[in-house]
């Protein structure tokens, strides 16, 4: 059965989240301080916290950090304050999601099963220990990329990227898609990052005409299973058949805004901009 720890102040809400959840064949367990929270979170090793911001004690943001510290549990955030620069301080402490109350059992329950699919996407146990296409071999374990058996040097993010784009080699992957999978849910909207590093893993792997890191323009990138035409290092772009999507193109492209969901109220009561020669390095 799935765990759930609810941290909230409000009693009422605690009541109608444990026993909407319980209806709904999780495993609930209930604080009402930021400490309490934390307490039950490393005794229980819940499977998700929904966790609200205005706490007692502790600031929800500063407990999300805290939990952020030793464990990767998804954390869904709630809060009365519908404010921009909340919800990004929250996710770029490393909530999955935001919820603003009033909310409706519905919306939330979807919402937990999403961040239960990511978790169960981050889980090693479940990912390939190597990945192959084409000349590349990533072995994910070690984090070690050779193409054509040629060791390359990358940073922690292009690794990331790299791995994620084998992962799913041949899909198109959307900027949207990559830059919350890659650099965390705090981001969506910055398509300057990708152009940058996806600019860098070309000129490392050798793939500069991009007959392997394809660009798909205003779309996002797809990692593809051919061979370059020169070897990995060398200058110059290689060759490549007209209308591959090898050229990146000046300003990129942007997608269009997610949307939500609703239901009863229950508990009623962007993005940060980024330099634009990308986010820094973990």
């Amino acid at each position: 059965m799935t765990r759930v720890l609810v941290v909230d102040d409000d009693p009422a809400l605690l009541r109608a989240l444990r026993i909407g959840l319980e209806a709904r064949g999780f495993e609930v367990t209930v604080a009402q301080t930021g400490a309490e929270g934390l307490s039950r979170a490393a005794q229980g090793m819940p499977h998700l916290v929904v966790l609200d911001l205005g706490l007692p004690d502790i600031d929800g943001v500063e407990v999300c950090r805290r939990l952020r510290q030793w464990t990767d549990v998804p954390v869904i955030v709630l809060s009365a304050l519908d404010s921009e620069d909340r919800k990004v301080l929250a996710l770029d402490s490393g909530a999955d999601d935001y919820v603003t109350k009033p909310f409706g059992m519905q919306e939330l329950e979807a919402r937990l099963r999403v961040a239960l699919r990511h978790a169960a996407a981050r889980d090693p146990s479940a990912a390939p220990a190597a990945l192959t296409v084409g000349p590349i071999h990533v072995d994910v374990a070690s984090r070690v990329v050779k193409v054509g058996g040629t060791p390359m040097e990358l940073t922690a993010r292009e690794f990331d990227l790299l791995a994620y784009l084998a992962r799913n080699a041949g899909k198109v992957c959307t900027h949207r898609t990559i830059l919350r999978e890659v650099w965390g849910p705090g981001y969506g909207n910055e398509t300057h990052y990708l152009r940058v590093y996806a600019s860098r893993l070309r000129r490392k792997l050798g793939d500069e005409g991009g007959p392997l890191l394809r660009t798909n323009p205003g779309v996002g990138y797809q990692l593809v299973d051919e061979r370059p035409t020169q070897s990995p290092g060398a200058g110059g772009g290689g060759s490549r058949s007209p209308g591959d999507g090898g050229r990146e193109l000046p300003g990129g492209g942007g997608e269009a805004p997610g949307h939500g969901g609703g239901g009863e109220p229950l508990g009623g009561g962007g993005h940060p901009p980024g330099p634009n020669w990308g986010p820094p390095e973990p």
